[in-house]
């Protein structure tokens, strides 16, 4: 089983999306990811089973 799920994500600071790749091994993971765009830190909450991506949600 492949862990790792592609996903979009939208930053909160500038709007754009792009491109994030979630390990989903953990259920419940609080990271901390930079816009690939406007480089300002975004909080991720996310939660997941093996493979598949439940919830996530971006704050600033």
């Amino acid at each position: 089983m492949d862990f790792l799920v592609l996903t979009e994500i939208t930053c909160p600071h500038c709007g754009e999306s792009f491109p994030l790749e979630v390990d989903t091994s953990q259920t419940d993971q609080s990271i901390i990811e930079d816009c690939t765009v406007c480089c300002r830190p975004i909080n991720l909450a996310i939660r997941c089973r093996p493979g598949v991506i439940d919830s996530l949600a971006a704050r600033s």
